[in-house]
Parts: C-alpha cells; structure tokens; sequence
C-alpha cells in the first residue's frame, strides 16, 4: 500500500511552502511535490517587497490592504535577516496627467474638479493616511513630506520635482522567504520533494492517490493545489476536476541597471497611463525597476521581459530620473506571472490581487489555491488550512504569527549587531561578505563558517565571496540541486559571476550528487 499522508501539496511556491509549514506545525503530516526548484518560477520573480499595496486602495480593495499592512510588522519580527523596513519616496508631479479610470477617481471626479485622469495631491494624502492606519503600525515610522530642493532625495530627479510624500513598506529576499518556509517544514517532519512532477491525482474511495514522475505513488487524505501560474492545469490534466474557475495569467517584468542614487530609499513613480513603477536599491550596487502589468499567454516558464517592456521601464523611470535610463545600461532582466483570479476585469492592472480558495469536497477534499501575494501569504495559508479544518478535527490551531523563520531569532534593529558579531569573529570576513551572510542566513552564518580562521579554510571559493561549506549548506539544508538555484534563488550572485564560474559550480554540484 502506498504510504499515506495527510496532506499532499503540489507546487513549491510561497504558497505551497507556506501551507505545509502551516499545516505540519499543527500536527498533521504534509508531503509537497514541486516540478523544479523551489521558487523557480513566480515566488522568485516579484518586486521584492512586503508591501500593503498603496495602489489597490484605488480599486476599493480595502480587506486586502489591511491584511496586508497588517503582516507586514508579523514578518518582520519573524525574519529581520531576509526582510527589513523601506522608505519610499513618492514624487508629486506638477505637469503629467494620469490615465486613472478607478472606483476611486470617478467618484472623486464628480465632487471635484481637477485634470481629467489625475490623481490629485489630495487624493494621494488621503490615500497615505489611510495607509498609515489600517495596519496598526508599532514598528514603521508613518508618512511625511519631503522638499526635495533640499533632501538629498531630490538630486537624482528631475528639476521640476519639487515635493514628495515619503511613506512605508518593507523588503523581502522573495525566494528565500520559500526556502525557508520549506526548510522549517522539512525539519519539523515535512517531506519536501522537488525536481518531480505530479503526474496523476485521482480519487480513490476516501483518499486521494498521486502519482509522480519518477514513479512513485502515495495517498493523502486531502490534495492541495498550490500551483500558482499551474493551477488550473493541476484542476483539469492532474486531478481532473470540472471546475470552471480559472487564473488570469498576468506578466510582471523588471530590469536591474548600475544604482542610479545612493541612498537606501526606494521611489515610487506614476506613470501617464496609470500605472506605477518602483526604482529600488538592489544587491548593493544596483537599481532595481519594475514591474509591468501585461497579460500573458503561453507558458509561464517562457515569461520573459520583452525589448518592449525593457524600453518601457527605462522611458518610465526617465520620466523622473534627471539621467536619463536606457536599455543599454541593463545588467539583467526577469519576469514573473502571476496567476491572478479571472474576476472578469477589464485589464491586467484592475485584476483582483485577492485570493481566492475553492474547496471541492466531492470525495476526498481537494483545496485550489488561486492568486496570493507575498506579503500574505501567511494569512492565507491561515485561512487554508481553517478550509480543511472540518477534515482534520485533531488538528491544533494557528501558530506561525511571529515565530522565527531558521535564522531569523534575533531582534528587528540588530542586523548591524550580528554582521559586527560575525567580523570579529572571522576577521577575514570584509564588510560586504559579512553583510551578505547575515542577510542571508542570519544567526546560521557562523554554523556555515565553523570553525575557520582563515578564507583558505573554507575549501574552494567558486568566486563572488561564494566558498564549498555555503554551496555544501545549501546543498544539504535547502534543496539546492544546479546552480542556477543557488546563484539567482538562494542568493542573486549571478550579478557578480561570470559564466565560467558559474559552469564550474555547476559542474561540482553535479559531480557531488553523483557521489552521494
């Protein structure tokens, strides 16, 4: 007889990791299956940020906001290594004109009078305040002005960008959030299988009988659909369902340049068609921009930033940089879809970013996960596993509310603590590897190091600060199997790696498998 589980999870995204951390925290048993690697496809390829969503508010999308300003603060806590506090700076512009046909703007625009489409300096306010409160902030500073003739701000923008709001978010190292979640699955019972599809899902009296490629069988008392881009591929080729709720498949791409300022403060920037984009410091020496909104079509492992989009964004960001950003300047490129609920909007951008969980009880249980944010990918894995709830009687209750993620048990303001802790500890470390160890793996950094005294120590360095007890690390404790998942997901050091390094840790990797 197959081995049987409580729940089988099929997609290895935020939302899978999240449910099956969830889930074997309250004693059930979780088995998860994930095609590539962890995150591999639109968990690693967001914007990178912890955010509320200032935008949605336009869109009335109210529940989702508060929810998502609400978790900010709970994540927080519970990963300051991976995620940390942002200022974001909003310029208010005196001569573009906004596209913005919203729940929002229509009503506004019958009571008062302003140019057609803007979004007036009021209405922005407004939005801030509302912003500032729904979340209960303890942690993030609120909303205030900024003249940016004076602030240092205002150097790297144009002239006559005189006044910004300068709000609060956070930012988040997307695909180790995924990692993690897996990895803390894993150690607390989880079984964690990647690189193997799910081939077939069938009922089978009061289970759910899987089937993957490699041949393998189980059961499961409930089936989770956390497919993300997959979903509905999932519902009608695996477990063949009739469904007709389907995902709205929709492109978000993002250039990185050379940094274009040298503060840490993001900048958020309206677009005259409506739209915004975010120009965010990245990995150091860079700038990261994006992100589109385009719906997509084909695979979403095809999804890729287009020459279009490219020029696009560097226009976009040109609108308020005083240099002007240009497709030449692009160090790298990606583009993440995501599998947002078909609620029947007219475009890409008015689509709901709520999610939604369809529960099919016709048999043995089957739970279909469509959309999700980052940000809230928590509460939904709450709400997930109270869906099951009836199913699971013996199960315990919600837990993960501020419990540390591997590595993350240390105080939010103490970064700089522990990156000073670790140089004095390993004086070979110069401050930028510190720093990276740190962000990384948080207080874990000194169990990769051990007990070295010098570089040389640590075996093979494959470049970029990357050495043979970190690629050993994540070979062993977090599902790392090629390089490209450790030098574009478990860390972004194909930024600093040139293709014959990477060829090289490729190859060890590979040869290392082989021998275990």
């Amino acid at each position: 007889m197959p081995e049987t589980t409580d729940l089988f999870i099929i997609g290895g995204g935020i939302n899978g990791c999240g449910i099956a951390r969830d889930a074997i925290g309250r004693g059930l048993s979780v088995r998860l299956a994930e095609m590539g690697d962890l995150a591999q496809a639109t968990s690693s390829k967001s914007t990178k940020l912890f955010h509320g969503g200032l935008r949605y508010l336009e869109y009335l999308e109210i529940r989702l906001v508060r929810e998502a300003l609400r978790e900010r603060e709970v994540l927080l806590t519970a990963m300051p290594h991976i995620s940390w506090p942002m200022r974001f700076v909003l310029p208010l512009d005196p001569q573009m004109t906004f596209e913005s046909d919203t729940p929002v703007s229509r009503v506004l625009s019958r009571v008062m009078p302003w140019r057609k489409g803007q979004r007036p300096n009021l209405m922005i306010r407004a939005g801030l305040a509302l912003y500032d409160t729904l979340g209960g902030r303890k942690i993030l500073p609120a909303t205030s002005s900024l003249d940016l003739r004076n602030a240092p701000e205002g150097k790297p923008l144009q002239p006559r960008l005189t006044k910004a709001y300068e709000y609060s978010d956070c930012w988040v190292d997307d695909s180790r959030l995924v990692v993690l979640n897996a990895r803390d699955a894993a150690e607390r019972g989880a079984d964690i299988i990647t690189g193997t599809r799910v081939t077939e899902a069938a009922r089978e009296g009061k289970l759910w009988r899987i089937a993957l490629q490699d041949g393998r069988v189980f059961h499961a008392r409930a089936l989770v659909n956390a497919g993300g881009p997959w979903v509905g591929k999932v519902i009608h080729d695996v477990a063949h369902l009739p469904s007709r709720e389907s995902v709205r498949l929709v492109r978000g791409s993002h250039i990185v340049v050379p940094k274009l300022y040298d503060h840490e403060k993001a900048y958020f920037f309206q677009g005259a068609d409506g739209r915004i984009i975010f120009a965010i410091p990245y990995e150091g020496d860079f700038t990261l921009i994006g992100t589109t909104d385009r719906d997509h079509q084909g695979s979403p492992l095809e999804a890729e930033c287009t020459p279009e989009e490219q020029q696009y964004l560097c226009d976009f960001a040109s609108e308020y940089f005083r240099k002007p950003v240009t497709p030449e300047q692009i160090v790298w490129t990606y583009s993440g879809v995501r599998p947002l609920y078909d609620d029947g909007a007219k475009s890409a951008t008015a689509a709901t970013r709520e999610y939604v969980l369809s529960l099919d009880t016709k048999g043995a249980p089957c739970l279909n996960v469509f959309g999700g944010k980052i940000t809230t990918y928590r509460k939904l894995a709450e709400h997930a596993l109270e869906k099951l709830a009836p199913h699971f009687p013996r199960a315990g209750g919600a837990w993960t509310a501020g419990i540390a993620l591997p590595g993350g048990n240390f105080p939010v303001n103490a970064v700089d603590q522990q990156i000073a802790g670790l140089t004095r500890d390993y004086p070979f470390l110069d401050s930028a590897w510190a720093r990276r160890l740190v962000r990384a793996y948080g207080t874990e950094a000194r169990a990769i190091l051990g007990d070295a005294k010098t570089a040389e120590d640590l075996g093979r360095d494959f470049g970029a600060t990357l050495t043979e007890p970190e690629v050993r690390w994540l070979m062993a404790r977090e599902f790392a199997r090629r390089a490209d998942d450790v030098v574009w997901r478990r860390s972004k050091l194909g930024l600093r790696m040139d293709a014959d390094q990477i060829a090289a840790l490729d190859e060890w990797m590979i040869e290392k498998r082989a021998a275990a």
